[in-house]
């Protein structure tokens, strides 16, 4: 998706064309490689397993798998597991992982605002750093509790916060790219009033953890995250030479201001929201 978009923003007060952001956002993660850097935020996709205590044989569903953290981790636990994402790039790095891992896994892709089951379909909905990013939000949300079972089925998100690291490299970002007007914001889906907003009547659990970038140095990630992460990759492509690297120094500065490496590499912490929504 356009980089911009992940500022926070008000709710939207005039209409807005959400398929065309969304044809946007396609087009954008399907831009250099995004799985050489979904792969080192693997571990959130285990600990989202284990928040939503994962038993073998349940059904899950893997929203906006990219290539397939959340998706790998459900299948080592021997769950019934269909990874979906509506870039078939992202859903081809999933099956070679799982190839590789020997673990069976149904892959097909799917828009996450207009999810291709039935009612009540899985005993687990996860999303990991992916439903977040859908323009229209509300619709995407009702689709992940649509889909998940009453009485019990459980849903499990890891969200990146407003505050924490890339919260704040997408706020950066957006003082060179403003986001389109009238769509709200991704990392509203990592704070606990929009969840309420989202999942009324639900059970809401959330809990702040921190994932660890590790990087040789700022540059290193810089160059990383331009290269292969969508977002970063098309706002530096969009930006002027003078721009582009005002930016890029503002990118440099935040990393070496978060890093608690020290001098001779780079580990910056990034918050994000662990939750886990229970359907009544």
């Amino acid at each position: 998706m356009s980089a911009s978009a992940v500022l926070p923003s008000q709710a939207p007060a005039a209409p807005v064309d959400l398929a065309a952001v969304k044809a946007r956002q396609q087009a954008t993660w399907a831009t250099g490689d995004y799985a050489v850097v979904g792969t080192t935020l693997q571990i959130v996709g285990e600990r989202i397993c284990e928040a939503v205590d994962l038993r073998a044989g349940e059904r899950v569903l893997d929203v906006a798998a990219g290539n397939g953290n959340a998706t790998l981790a459900a299948a080592r636990r021997f769950a019934q597991v269909t990874s979906t994402d509506y870039v078939g790039e992202l859903l081809d790095r999933g099956r070679e992982r799982a190839a590789a891992e020997r673990l069976v896994v149904a892959f097909r892709e799917a828009d996450a605002e207009a999810l291709p089951f039935a009612n009540n379909s899985f005993d687990v909905v996860l999303s990991t750093f992916g439903v977040m990013f859908t323009p229209d939000q509300d619709k995407a949300a009702a689709e992940l509790i649509r889909v998940v079972h009453p009485g019990g089925g459980r849903i499990g998100l890891a969200n990146w916060t407003p505050e924490g690291f890339i919260g704040q490299v997408f706020r950066t970002i957006g003082k060179y790219m403003p986001p389109p007007a009238g769509v709200r914001s991704p990392a509203l889906w990592g704070t606990e009033a929009r969840l309420a907003e989202l999942f009324p009547g639900q059970r809401i659990e959330a809990t702040r953890q921190v994932f660890n970038f590790r990087y040789r140095s700022a540059s290193h990630m810089l160059e990383v995250f331009r290269t292969f992460y969508g977002p970063v990759n098309r706002a530096f492509a969009a930006l002027d030479a003078e721009k582009a690297a005002a930016l890029e120094k503002d990118i440099k500065d935040l990393s070496d201001r978060m890093n608690r490496g020290g001098a001779d590499t780079l580990i910056v912490p990034s918050e994000y929201l662990e939750v886990v929504v229970t359907r009544r």
